[in-house]
């Protein structure tokens, strides 16, 4: 009976293993299903050559995500291009496809290039980071009809068309960017490497739909161009304003002095940066001689409106008076005039609406402010013309446009005189029906005499002289213990070190990047620790003082084993190589002993 026990055990535990050996087997099937890899032309270069980085897969994906080349000390010059091929044989499918960029080099150096990404099936692969070693430029060996037949420098031009240079102030400029290329250059990408700046301008951009290549002259000579950005600005002070310069990177394809079949000339890749170069705009002042008091800024040619909704009303009925500018100019750089209004019409804040478009001429359209006014009494109320005041551009002088008087009739309600007359007992009532209209107002007034108490003999004079002698007891005591801690030059010193070992722990944190320097703050802290915990001098440190010391005081021999041997290895791992991992490892294991260090000692 015993036997048959055995060999059934025998026999499910060969079962087990041969279960598990073909678990492992269709695991290793099921993971050699998808790759996804990157692939470079070449892990050395020079500084001028290029780089060609495959991202290959063998399973259709989704949510692709390179590695940010431009950290990795790398500029993208080409791609990214994709390719897919798909084959069928013997019964079998292939599939294959590739994400494929150029790269050039930004600095010399061990450059890695870290993880690209994708998600396929539900699940997301990484490649493995490549190094790459750039060294000095190279010199590369050219055939003679690959050699461009034109040079890019000589044939790419950035310009920025400025409409005026000595405009006044608030008054629109435009700066058109043409980007200017000869009818034999193709133009394959850009990238803004300076966006421009304008300082102390009021500035619009202007959408360019679509880049369409149009015909043009420049120095002389026809060439293609594309307008790629428009902007319309409003100087804001007067003087000398400087424009910042737009800078590109360009890719280009330059024809060489091989031919296809048919004779046409073959392209090369080419690049070249350009600038449009810092612009001065010299903004004149607007002038003093004949500036009306009551211009608030307007620059441009306005006509001026004030329109009320209705002039004949009963009495709590409502009207709207609008106040509009309408034209072309800085119409959102300024104020509309505000209207003053009888005390027995009661105006509230108005509403502003603007309906204002910016094309490259400068803003047009118009600007309005609604104001809704209510009256409290009955009669005739006369609202005082307005003044708007603006710049005209066009005459170069101050044009002030005035709006006609306004009467405003009441027909029904109170009147302040009718309702005093009929009954004396009323005049309070009507004075609180008028202070309504001032609702708005504080109510509560809040007096103070004018003539006030002498200093000299106040409850504050007496409090003041007495308090000097009341602190005296408390600054002798304060003064003791000041001396104490002073004398205590043991406990000070222990303070200190305690202080200094938080100090270049967080120092190291902050070196985890940089190897030597991290060890050094890492062996310091950790000194200094000791030096706070069991009064222990660096010269007096030795693994058997430590070791003694730290179990006298009730440290776990584990735990001072592992601050030995960490404290060892700062000073060798200065000088021998250590990966970011570790680094990270041995600052989270100096934190972790401190702290149990910290909790065992007593």
């Amino acid at each position: 009976m015993v036997i048959n026990l055995k060999i059934i055990y025998f026999e499910d535990l060969k079962m087990k293993k041969v279960v598990i050996l073909i678990l492992l087997i269709l695991g290793n099937s099921l993971f050699a299903q998808v790759q996804f890899e990157a692939k470079v032309s070449k892990n050395s270069l020079g500084l001028n050559e290029r780089l060609r980085i495959d991202f290959t897969m063998n399973a259709d994906g989704d949510n692709f995500v390179p590695p940010n080349f431009e950290a990795c000390g790398f500029k993208v010059v080409g791609g990214p291009s994709q390719s897919v091929s798909q084959s069928w044989i013997n019964g079998k499918s292939s599939f294959n496809k590739s994400y494929i960029y150029i790269l050039l080099p930004t600095q010399k150096g061990a450059l890695t290039i870290k993880q690209g990404s994708i998600e396929i099936n539900g699940q997301t692969y990484k490649t493995l980071p490549i190094k790459i070693n750039v060294s000095n430029a190279v010199e590369i060996p050219k055939d003679p009809n690959d050699a461009p037949a034109i040079s890019a420098n000589d044939n790419i031009y950035l310009v920025a068309d400025i409409s005026k240079t000595n405009p006044y102030l608030n008054e629109p400029i435009t700066v058109v960017y043409k980007l200017y290329f000869s009818y034999n250059i193709g133009i394959s990408n850009w990238r803004e490497l300076n966006k421009p700046k304008y300082n102390d301008f009021w500035s619009q951009n202007i959408d360019v739909k679509q880049l369409v290549p149009q015909d043009g002259t420049f120095k002389g000579e026809r060439y293609r161009y594309v307008v790629l950005r428009k902007t319309v600005l409003y100087p804001q002070k007067s003087g000398k304003l400087e424009i910042e310069p737009l800078s590109l990177d360009i890719d280009c394809q330059v024809p060489t002095n091989r031919r296809n079949f048919w004779g046409q000339p073959l392209m090369t890749q080419d690049s070249k940066r350009v600038s449009a170069g810092s612009k001065v705009i010299n903004v004149r002042a607007l002038p003093e001689t004949g500036k009306p008091e009551a211009f608030s800024g307007a620059v441009g040619h306005f006509d001026f409106k004030v329109n009320p909704s209705k002039t004949v009303l009963k009495n709590g009925e409502s009207f709207d008076l609008d106040i509009s500018v309408v034209g072309t100019g800085n119409l959102k750089l300024f104020t509309l005039p505000k209207p003053v209004m009888p005390s027995a019409l009661e105006m509230y804040d108005p509403v502003n609406n603007e309906n204002v478009t910016t094309p490259l001429t400068g803003m047009t359209g118009k600007i309005s402010d609604k104001y809704t006014i209510i009256p409290q009494y009955k009669g005739n109320y006369q609202i005082k013309p307005l003044q708007f005041t603006y710049f005209d551009l066009g005459t170069s002088h101050y044009k002030t446009i005035t709006s006609k008087p306004l009467t405003i009739t009441v027909l029904e309600g109170p009147s302040v005189a009718s309702s005093q007359k009929t009954n004396p007992n009323n005049v309070s009532k009507t004075k609180f029906e008028v202070a309504k209209s001032f609702a708005y107002n504080k109510q509560v007034a809040h007096l103070k005499p004018i003539k006030k108490d002498a200093f000299l003999g106040s409850g504050l004079f007496y409090s003041l002289l007495i308090l000097p002698f009341l602190a005296i007891p408390f600054l002798i005591v304060a003064r003791r213990k000041k001396e104490e801690m002073d004398n205590d030059i043991m406990g000070n010193k222990i303070k200190k070190s305690n202080a200094l070992a938080k100090k270049y722990l967080g120092y190291a944190k902050k070196q985890l990047g940089n190897k030597e320097p991290f060890y050094i703050a890492l062996e310091k802290a950790m000194h200094n620790f000791l030096k706070a915990k069991i009064n222990l001098e660096t010269s007096e440190m030795s693994k058997e003082k430590i070791a003694e010391l730290l179990l006298s005081r009730k440290a776990n021999a584990a735990t001072i084993s592992e601050f030995i041997h960490l404290t060892e290895n700062c000073e060798l791992a200065r000088y021998a190589q250590s990966s970011e991992t570790a680094i990270q490892q041995d600052y989270e294991k100096a934190v972790e002993i401190i702290s149990e260090l910290e909790k065992q000692l007593k």
